[in-house]
């Protein structure tokens, strides 16, 4: 079985220092150094294309551009690069939102993957008009991927639900393929979600021995549901040729943390209804001292930025055992990011992936060597 590897397009902005946002924080002043461009965002997504990730992972919010908008330009810019969508059930109707993957579908080629986010913050989620809790958040979710699961299959769909209502709804072309359902969530409704409805529950960057604990809870509550889950988990990465520098790295991100945006991000943070975001909070502490909570697993990225925030941080040979470590868990799929993203996706894409091709855990999707091609231009 070859590893499956999606890198991350900075539709909130991208620089050579952390940009932070996300969990109703906005993006800090760092993202502005290279404005999230068609143009720019195609480089990264042509860069990744080339490298042999599979997708591409844009997020959803207040603090980032839209992105079904957004990926649907970029994707006129590549060839084979899947887009895996985030987006909130809670903005879009069922209906609506079947037919836009459908389409989606049909225009790119069948390069569509979708990252169901239900919303952890009830005031972001008021701001786009949705007033109900985190629990009927996360019914409504269940209810929405059950309407929409159920035209993807060309039927006929009348439900009268707590939260969604459809009458002799109903698609005139089915996607092909049916885009595939990531999803994440840590709280004990969100597993009942993920169980009945997903094809990939997604993990924040959390320890091996924390993300084995989530794979068994989810595992379990599938198999009552007569389902089997593939799982992936979310990453940044900074991997170099060696050790040392790839932590000296770590050290120049560190330093560029503002004191007071550090405090304000965590105040905001604090707030955070998430589960997940509680559990990522709980990785540092809000300080800077013993971010290491792993070999290489760093836990500095999450000062400044909400939801994903750790980092693999090593060499290419520590960083790619890392993988493997979470890989012999059951982690499939790896959703991995750095900043800049450009630079970093060869990094990891001439440093790493070629490791794990050589161990037999990995091999490029649409070639037979595993040599990085020079195609795109490295634009450092």
């Amino acid at each position: 079985m070859s590893l499956t590897f999606h890198w991350f397009l900075p539709t909130n902005g991208d620089s050579r220092h952390v940009v932070g946002g996300g969990h109703g924080t906005p993006a800090t002043a760092s993202g502005r150094d290279r404005p999230p461009t068609v143009a720019y965002l195609s480089q990264i997504a042509r860069a990744a294309e080339d490298l042999g990730f599979v997708g591409a992972l844009t997020p959803t919010g207040a603090w980032c551009e839209d992105a079904w908008l957004t990926t649907a330009m970029v994707s006129q810019h590549t060839e084979r690069l899947k887009f895996l969508v985030a987006f909130r059930p809670g903005s879009v109707s069922p209906t609506l939102a079947a037919q836009m993957a459908s389409t989606f579908q049909r225009q790119s080629g069948g390069r569509l993957l979708l990252n169901v986010v239900t919303g952890g913050e009830s005031h972001e989620q008021r701001a786009y008009g949705d007033f109900l809790d985190k629990d009927g958040r996360y019914r409504r979710t269940g209810e929405f991927l059950d309407i929409v699961r159920q035209l993807w299959d060309g039927k006929t769909v009348d439900l009268q639900g707590e939260h969604l209502q459809v009458e002799d709804a109903r698609l005139a072309r089915v996607p092909d393929p049916v885009p595939e359902v990531y999803f994440g969530g840590s709280s004990p409704i969100a597993g009942e979600i993920a169980a009945r409805h997903v094809d990939v529950y997604l993990t924040w960057g959390e320890p091996p021995a924390q993300v084995a604990e989530k794979i068994a809870w989810i595992r379990g509550l599938a198999a009552k549901e007569g389902r089997t889950l593939r799982f992936g988990i979310r990453l940044h990465v900074i991997t170099r040729d060696t050790s040392e520098a790839a932590w000296a790295e770590a050290g120049r991100l560190l330093d560029g943390f503002d004191p007071e945006t550090v405090r304000s991000v965590q105040a905001g943070l604090a707030r955070s209804e998430s589960e997940g975001q509680r559990r990522m909070l709980a990785l540092h502490g809000g300080g800077r001292d013993g971010l290491e909570i792993h070999p290489n697993l760093w836990a500095g990225i999450g000062l400044v930025r909400g939801g994903a925030g750790t980092a693999l941080v090593g060499s290419h040979a520590e960083v790619a055992e890392r993988i493997r470590e979470y890989a012999a868990l059951g982690i499939e799929e790896f959703v991995l990011s750095g900043y800049p993203h450009l630079e970093e996706a060869y990094w990891f894409g001439e440093g790493v992936l070629p490791l794990l091709a050589q161990q037999g855990a990995w091999h490029h999707p649409s070639r037979t060597d595993t040599a990085p091609s020079t195609q795109v231009p490295f634009a450092g």
